[in-house]
């Protein structure tokens, strides 16, 4: 490690001491943390705060090192991977602890056993570690996953196998793009759900695992998913919340429709063709939303949240990072699944991709739409991600407009409307170009310019939107919850049957008009 590194300051994976404190305990529960998590620095000789370097007695640095050696290993289980360093650095000599995120987890103090001596490392403090994260090290120490566990006294029929067999390959089916992608997806059979993890065989009983749990009934309270719109930029103020609890794809469906009904959309030309293009990279959102249920950590009891505020979206999952992976780690495309059920699941799904790509693309996608980079960050035990949005120009509207009830007041307005709003602004300012002309100015131009963020404003701005939502297949229900309607049978007559008939919307299971897995895609038309 570089010098300039190791005077940086107190961090997540470096701490100080200024000398070796008289009891081992202060410093040994730091190591053990480390080792828990993604490694970690312990500094002897130099001074926290000021990051002076004070150095240690030059004739008693191999005591010393001993000391630390000798009550390393004999005080924490099981042995740490630890490497002692000799450094000098302004002529005086300090000693580097370096710990290697260890394989054998949980580490902890023999003295006071698993439960009261593990310890874990969260915003560069050392914490002792709740039953739940000793619960999860034990997960990762012995290579297991929660999701192919076995939950107690739980059994499976052949029915509820072949149901969801039928429904992963169907979801499958109406994810993909074209006929020769769906040509490409073979049928579940309870074959590869054992071999996946979702369903264990003992002898003649198939006993159910918590990820098949999770992807049909779904029993933990704590999967879910809490959505909340937040007035400003903090969370004191709510303006609507959800919670969303089900099969984890279906969780997934809804909390991604319900970022979509409260994002800003607006619109761009291509050629000579209108497009609807929301505010955030869609794919990104849904890429962040499948990675979040997919690889948090169900030993957790908090729930996942997505918060929108006016400048950002936040997805925060339960759960740090596992196996030594880094936030460096997860920009450069590298991956280690949790949840290695449920991977597999989704990649057969088509809800996520195995390869690890999904953070590059998703900062890529960001950077595309103009967006500043989102941030990736480990807070309070749980991995957040912030997508921040563009700052809108609509404040600005009315105080320009109502002065100038002039032809300046139309290139004004405009931008801040959508396409339908122009021509009913444009009349309004242009031929009346007189002091009454301020009054019928100023309501003209916000209103028009508020329902942007709204699907409903109008019959048509209703359907540019219900096909911008079913640019990946959606079912009826889905798209009825989008557009906040009731009437099933209204709902079809007014909007899927004129759709399907022009042309612009399309069944995933044309052959099965009826099914419940039907599902519905916006095509290029």
């Amino acid at each position: 490690m570089l010098v300039s590194e190791l005077l940086s300051g107190e961090s997540s994976n470096i701490e100080y001491k200024q000398e070796v404190p008289n009891t081992s305990e202060k410093y040994l529960k730091t190591i053990i943390a480390f080792a828990n998590g993604n490694g970690g620095y312990v500094i002897f000789g130099i001074k926290d705060g000021t990051c002076s370097v004070v150095g240690l007695p030059k004739d008693q640095i191999f005591e010393i090192a001993d000391q630390l050696t000798n009550s390393i290993v004999d005080s924490i289980q099981p042995l740490v991977d630890f490497e002692i360093i000799y450094q000098t650095i302004e002529e005086k000599t300090i000693i580097v602890v370096q710990v290697f995120p260890g394989v054998r987890r949980p580490y902890y103090l023999k003295a006071k056993g698993v439960m009261n001596g593990t310890f874990i490392r969260i915003s560069g403090t050392t914490r002792k570690a709740d039953e739940f994260i000793i619960k999860e090290l034990v997960f990762q120490g012995e290579y297991k996953s929660f999701d192919q566990t076995v939950p107690f006294d739980q059994y499976v029929t052949k029915a509820q196998i072949d149901t969801l067999c039928n429904t992963m390959y169907e979801y499958a089916l109406s994810h993909c793009i074209n006929a020769a992608e769906k040509l490409a997806v073979k049928k579940v059979e309870q074959k590869n759900l054992i071999a996946w993890g979702l369903i264990v065989q003992k002898k003649d009983l198939l006993l159910p695992t918590y990820g098949f749990q999770l992807l049909t009934n779904n029993p933990l309270p704590e999967a879910s998913i809490q959505c909340a719109i937040f007035k400003g930029k903090d969370r004191t103020v709510f303006l609507d919340r959800k919670e969303y609890h089900g099969p984890l794809y279906e969780e997934i469906d809804d909390a991604y429709a319900f970022i979509l009904r409260n994002i800003r959309m607006g619109a761009e030309i291509d050629g000579v063709y209108r497009k609807d293009v929301y505010e955030l990279p869609l794919e990104s959102v849904r890429e962040i939303l499948a990675n979040g249920v997919c690889h948090r950590s169900y030993l957790d009891p908090s729930k996942m949240q997505v918060a929108l505020f006016d400048d950002r979206l936040e997805i925060t999952s339960p759960g740090m990072l596992i196996g030594g992976l880094t936030i460096e780690d997860l920009k450069n495309g590298c991956s280690k699944p949790r949840n290695r059920a449920l991977v597999t699941a989704f990649t057969y799904m088509k809800i996520i991709e195995q390869w690890g790509s999904g953070i590059p693309r998703v900062f890529k996608a960001c950077k595309e739409a103009g967006l500043a980079e989102p941030e990736l960050s480990e807070i309070g035990g749980s991995f957040r991600v912030k997508i921040f949005r563009k700052q809108q120009a609509t404040p600005q509207a009315t105080p320009q407009a109502t002065p100038q009830a002039t032809p300046q007041a139309t290139p004004q307005a405009t931008p801040q409307a959508t396409p339908q709003a122009t021509p009913q602004a444009t009349p309004q300012a242009t031929p009346q170009a007189t002091p009454q002309a301020t009054p019928q100015a100023t309501p003209q131009a916000t209103p028009q310019a508020t329902p942007q963020a709204t699907p409903q404003a109008t019959p048509q701005a209703t359907i540019e939107f219900l096909l911008s939502y079913c640019s990946i297949p959606r079912t009826r229900e889905e798209m009825i919850k989008a557009m906040n309607l009731n009437d099933r049978k209204s709902f079809k007559k007014t909007y899927i049957d004129p759709l399907l008939a022009s042309g612009k919307l399309r069944m995933t299971l044309p052959e099965k008009p009826r099914s419940p897995l039907q599902r519905y895609v916006a095509t290029d038309k």
